[in-house]
């Protein structure tokens, strides 16, 4: 069936452009020509930020864009230009800045009215229908206001989009030069973070509740360093509340984008690539905190991290060995409807068909269902019917409750999870946004790298390694930096802070997990990159090159969201790389970039993985050299090293490779034919010990154990 309508984006390789490209609304890619244009008719840019496994953007997709009468109110008063924010992050964070800034709220689908001339908006908002209502201009009201203002009141609109761009212009570019983060900072940062704990549900604040990873990492490797018991314990209480709860896909795997409700049971129903990889992360470590030794540390936290990262090796791997971005929030239902959730929610009839009227009262208990359902649509908060599986009480006593083992219960339950996902598979699965984004596919790498070695998964090993190797070939340019987006065989986008950063992170960890010394010099490429590339001469990096085309602002992103600040993340990487080359200049960048803003030191809860990066400056941040010959084999060692929840460590592994690159380990060799344990803190080295054990007590003790 040919399609009525085709624009310009059907030559776009961004599955959400390729979304709009047959929509009546003539769109245009980002670009010069679409603002030349805009200018040669003397309207206004409608600028339309999105992504593709967006609910919302879907809603105002069928509402206001596939609509004939909204398209040509459109088309009349506007150039309309589409953008894809994971493909395009300096554009949507410029544009989201200014809807925080006039709004005092931003989210996606993001809509701003843009001057063609210089690029500043003189409106910012986000959904719109197609007709108002409820408060909210329709986008057929929006064109025609537009259109007499642009035409009576021209002077106005420019001095208001002025304003808008110079503020725009101090939130994302002007910084005031703060102080170094004290270990005071620290603890008032985990101080603000119980303030706002739900010690009932865990999690911090009310509803929306978003997993934040880096928040959780965070409190974890505070605990670990100062003995704050609690900053372990809202960390552990949090992640077991997002293993148990609707927010976690018990069938399938994978975490949701994010919980509508306080008890993280009713999800908004995305999967990201970056939340799997973060909270991967954090059930790693939290695994690792929670005990002495491997028989009493909590599998619980073991299992919520290896069922999430055979997610994203089942579902969100490509056949590259490159991993995916997303997986939709939506899907059709049975009666051929897109609804949100339809993949995933459930009816009584429907887990009475597959599962039977006996096991039905098993899974009522196992997984918190009822026949009414406990599924509240977002936007109406009315009851639907749908079910949402989840884990309503600890598995000990609900186990013992039934009669059963914790194992046989685990067991039964996993069989009946194991038959609903047989009967999933017949429903039409959620649109797989399958770009390839260098950024997220290092975060991805950073956390299967930890868990290979924290877990012993060599398949997790072997999957960083054939990531890294995929973006490390086919998204370059010949100039050897990085491209931002691969898809069908096209590598595109200038790479942007976070893709340098980021792949510099994980190949961090895959070094710290395979000893390949050639992973570490490319972490060191990397750095290098991002400092020539990125750095401001006052401290920090800057999201694009200099020079970039078409951006009303060279911004500088210092806060976390979703993910972690790409700021944050390349001064982690300085500091341990640092530790290795004895660069102080490396040293000195990556320290200048945690006091780069005062706003860091004045809302530490916003920029938690800066306080990750002061926690590598403030210590411990020991290096542990492994030394082993052929005979000696080395592995007990490893092991007993891998053991020792120490997130400030460097794990290194001797050779000729890796002493060109840290030459303090040249000298440090096996003793007598035996693997031999070198633990050193800022250039002071403990003895060397072939005991497996000794290593691993060292280790620990200089973390507080």
């Amino acid at each position: 069936m040919t399609p009525e309508h085709t624009n310009r984006l059907a030559s776009e390789k961004s599955p959400y452009l390729l979304q709009h490209a047959h929509n009546p609304v003539d769109w245009w890619p980002w670009g010069d020509e679409a603002f030349a244009e805009a200018d040669a008719r003397g309207v206004p840019v409608f600028l339309s930020v999105g992504y593709a496994t967006c609910h919302w953007c879907h809603v105002m997709e069928e509402e206001s864009f596939e609509d004939a009468e909204a398209a040509a109110a459109l088309n009349r008063a506007f150039v309309c230009v589409k953008v894809d924010r994971e493909e395009r992050p300096d554009v949507d964070g410029v544009y989201m800045a200014a809807a925080l800034a006039l709004n005092g709220h931003g989210g996606w689908p993001l809509t701003a009215l843009l001057v063609p001339h210089t690029r500043e908006p003189f409106y910012v908002g986000t959904y719109l229908p197609k007709e108002s209502r409820g408060g909210r201009i329709g986008v057929i009201d929006l064109a025609e206001r537009v259109t007499g203002l642009w035409r009576d009141d021209r002077a106005n609109v420019l001095a208001s989009a002025g304003k808008v761009g110079g503020i725009i212009s101090t939130i994302l570019a002007e910084n005031e030069p703060g102080d170094a983060i004290t270990q005071d900072d620290l603890t008032r940062a985990v101080g603000l973070l119980g303030r706002s704990f739900d010690p009932a549900n865990g999690g911090f604040g009310a509803q929306p509740k978003f997993p934040t990873p880096h928040n959780l990492l965070f409190l974890l490797r505070e605990g670990r360093r100062t003995g704050n018991a609690e900053a372990t314990r809202m960390a552990h209480r949090t992640l077991q509340a997002i293993a148990r709860g609707g927010i976690t896909d018990h069938a399938g795997g994978g975490v949701h984008r994010y919980s509508t409700d306080r008890r993280w049971l009713l999800p908004h129903f995305e999967k990201m690539l970056y939340d799997q990889a973060g909270l991967a992360l954090a059930w790693t470590e939290a695994w690792q905190a929670s005990g002495d030794r491997d028989e009493t540390r909590d599998d619980e936290m073991k299992r919520a991290a290896e069922a999430t990262l055979d997610y994203v090796l089942c579902d969100l791997r490509l056949a590259s060995g490159a991993f995916a971005s997303a997986e939709d929030a939506d899907s059709l239902d049975a009666r051929g409807k897109r609804e949100e959730g339809a993949f995933y929610v459930w009816t009584e009839t429907e887990l009475a068909d597959i599962l039977g009227a006996e096991t039905l009262e098993f899974a009522r208990e196992a997984f918190g269902t009822y026949p009414e359902g406990n599924f509240l649509d977002e936007a109406t908060r009315v009851r639907t019917g749908g079910i949402v599986l989840h884990l309503p009480e600890p598995e000990a006593p609900l186990a013992e409750r039934l009669g059963m083992t914790p194992e046989a219960f685990r067991l039964r339950r996993r069989d009946l999870l194991d038959r609903l996902l047989d009967a999933r598979a017949s429903r039409p699965r959620p649109l797989l946004d399958d770009k390839v984004l260098a950024d997220w596919n290092g975060l991805a790498i950073a956390a299967l790298a930890v868990a290979a070695r924290v877990f012993d998964r060599s398949d997790y090993a072997e999957a960083a390694s054939r990531a890294a190797d995929f973006v490390l070939r086919e998204m370059r340019t010949p100039e050897a930096g990085l491209l931002h987006r691969w898809r069908e065989g096209e590598a595109a986008v200038d790479g942007f802070l976070d893709d340098y950063a980021f792949m510099a992170w994980g190949l961090l960890e895959l070094y710290q997990t395979t000893f390949d010394a050639a992973r570490l010099q490319t972490a060191l490429d990397l750095h290098r990159q991002t400092r020539e590339r990125f750095e401001d001469a006052s401290g920090g990096y800057f999201l694009t090159e200099a020079g970039t085309p078409g951006l009303l602002v060279r911004q500088k992103a210092l806060d976390d969201g979703a993910l972690p600040s790409g700021n944050a993340v390349a001064a982690m990487n300085g500091i341990r790389l640092a530790q290795l080359t004895g660069d102080r200049e490396t040293e000195n960048a990556a320290l200048a970039a945690l006091s780069a803003d005062a706003r860091i030191r004045a809302h530490p809860t916003g920029h938690t993985f800066h306080l990750l990066a002061a926690q590598l400056a403030l210590g411990p941040a020991p290096e542990v050299v492994l030394a082993v010959d052929e005979a000696s084999g080395g592995e007990e060692m490893t092991r007993a090293i891998r053991g020792v929840y120490a997130p400030g460590a460097l794990l290194l592994k001797r050779s000729e490779p890796l002493a060109e690159i840290a030459p303090f380990t040249a000298e440090q060799t096996a003793r007598d034919g035996l693997a031999t344990a070198y633990v050193c803190e800022r250039g002071a080295c403990q003895a060397p010990t072939t005991s497996a054990p000794e290593a691993a007590r060292t280790l620990d003790a200089l973390h507080g154990g």
